[in-house]
């Protein structure tokens, strides 16, 4: 540990708790490997490989290790790890995929871009993820993949998705975006479906400093494909098979998270820590997230649901604690997919979640003080 961060937790410890607290925490993930990432950083900048560099392969070969899919292929976002994906499968106009409408945006948006049609299954309301059991009704002729998401840090029921896209011979990407290193039924989010895409987003459990993301897949030729895709289609120099994308990772992004991946088991620990503690304290006074018997969450967020929302939200930002709303509406009810004719009542569990959700601070620095002080005011704030 840097003498520095010695100093801010020091301080921490000593302040006032009702000083503003981190929602995420962004500084404290650099001061933490302060020394490391500096070295990292100008390594590369002395070798001046900035695209593609030896960084690069390194942190690959850890996501393989890590994860325990056959490949992994970084990327400039979660967003284009998803478009990789949908490429490598070979989407075309007018295909259906299914996927949630309780997510962020480029869920749906990578599938639309590519004039497939998003096509939306309501979720669970215990886990938020999409419910396995409303699936095969909206299977129809012109469906090629299904997009499970692990919302929040906790993956789906990955073994039911996958047997129904087997009956009915389709394919599956996780969207890990918010799960890097959850596990199910003791594998690894990022190793349970033909393909899965993750964040690298600064806020992410595990974030670099700008924007990042990668592919996996334990199938050779489409690790080959997407692999090419992400250089402009290039096979070999200036010779070009697919119609791609500039989709590299900076060497100077995976350089930051080669150092930050060799310590991110301890930032889980931390982060489960935190989550026990929110729910230790909040089981009894709002409805708190369930985590599966078979799962374990990276905890992206830590959301709750409660009635009077607006009001909490000001309450608790009066006493110097942010809060977040993910998400306050529905991917159904975005003006950019009013062209595929949903109603508000379609998707109600989904409608419900949005009304109530809320996510308290959540990073591995977070100290148990902080936690029973947030926890103090928002009991105060929802009565």
């Amino acid at each position: 540990m840097s003498v520095s961060l010695k100093i801010i937790k020091l301080l921490k410890l000593m302040s006032n708790i009702t000083n503003k607290i981190d929602f995420a925490n962004l500084p404290m993930a650099y001061e933490e490997h302060k020394v490391e990432i500096d070295n990292a950083i100008k390594g590369v900048l002395q070798n001046a490989n900035y695209i593609m560099g030896e960084p690069v392969k390194e942190f690959e070969e850890k996501l393989q290790r890590f994860t325990g899919a056959k490949y992994a292929i970084s990327c400039s976002s979660g967003t284009d790890a998803l478009l990789l994906a949908l490429m490598a499968m070979d989407i075309q106009p007018g295909d259906e995929v299914l996927t949630t409408p309780f997510t962020f945006i480029a869920t749906a948006e990578t599938i639309a871009f590519l004039k497939a049609k998003p096509v939306f299954v309501d979720i669970e309301e215990s886990t938020y993820n999409i419910d396995p059991s409303k699936i095969e009704e909206k299977i129809t002729a012109r469906t090629k993949a299904i997009i499970p998401v692990s919302i929040f840090g906790q993956v789906p029921d990955m073994d039911f998705i996958n047997e129904i896209a087997i009956r009915h011979d389709l394919f599956v990407i996780e969207d890990a975006a918010q799960s890097f290193g959850a596990t199910y039924k003791g594998k690894r989010s990022c190793n349970l479906s033909t393909f899965a895409c993750t964040s690298f987003f600064p806020a992410k459990p595990l974030g670099c400093f700008g924007d990042g993301g990668a592919v996996f897949t334990s199938e050779p030729e489409f690790a080959t494909k997407m692999k090419s895709l992400r250089l402009h289609g290039q096979m070999e120099r200036y010779h070009h098979k697919y119609i791609g994308m500039g989709g590299r990772l900076d060497t100077l992004q995976a350089a930051i998270l080669n150092v930050k991946l060799d310590s991110y088991e301890q930032d889980i620990s931390n982060r489960q820590r935190v989550a026990q503690k929110y729910t230790s304290f909040l089981k009894e006074a709002v409805i708190i997230p369930t985590v599966n018997p078979e799962s374990t969450s990276v905890w992206a967020q830590y959301s709750i649901r409660v009635k009077n929302r607006t009001e909490t939200v000001e309450k608790l930002k009066r006493n110097g604690i942010p809060t977040a709303i993910h998400y306050p509406k529905a991917l159904h009810q975005q003006e950019c997919f009013e062209y595929l004719d949903y109603k508000e009542g379609d998707f109600p569990v989904t409608e419900k979640v949005t009304r109530e959700i809320l996510s308290l601070p959540m990073n591995p620095y977070l100290t148990t003080k902080e936690i029973e002080f947030i926890t103090n005011q928002l009991k105060t704030a929802i009565q």
